[in-house]
């Protein structure tokens, strides 16, 4: 079965790994003639403890200002790359990313497809908290691809 996936979400996380996957959706996005929505989003409890267990309004306004330029900055590329400015948005969400990228998000934007790094932490990590990339492919709400090769298919360099 063929599918034109036409409301891509690329969840990204300053990662190689997301940075692929964002290229990668931002072709689909201009083989479909399609949309991109390309999230970050800020995982409040990992600040837990910093602060006196507290994060202040300062720390979130900036959390969420370096966030927001980070993804202008995405979106500034995916436009010299040839991306219609109509066709994507940028959006920074705070919570837990795993079911936001999962289930919220893409219930509310209706995406139908997920790019997605195959992961952004190191094993430790991924160790302790699981990978992002790992649970939302196994609750999603949509269909979902792990990005592992840049735009020419070759595997990131480790």
């Amino acid at each position: 079965m063929e599918r034109d996936y036409k409301k891509i979400l690329v969840p990204v996380d300053g990662s190689k790994e997301a940075e692929m996957a964002f290229k990668k959706a931002v072709k689909v996005a201009q083989m479909n003639g399609g949309h991109l929505d390309v999230l970050t989003v800020l995982d409040t409890k990992q600040f837990i403890g910093l602060h006196g267990g507290m994060l202040n309004g300062d720390v979130i306004y900036q959390l969420s200002e370096d966030a927001q330029k980070y993804l202008n900055e995405l979106k500034d590329s995916a436009i010299k790359d040839g991306l219609k400015e109509e066709d994507i948005n940028i959006h920074v969400r705070f919570g837990e990313p795993k079911t936001v990228i999962s289930q919220e998000f893409v219930k509310e934007y209706e995406n139908d497809l997920i790019m997605i790094g195959s992961t952004g932490m190191n094993a430790v990590t991924r160790l302790l908290v699981g990978s992002v990339s790992e649970y939302v492919t196994r609750n999603a709400r949509t269909d979902v691809i792990i990005v592992r090769t840049n735009t020419d298919n070759e595997e990131l360099a480790k």
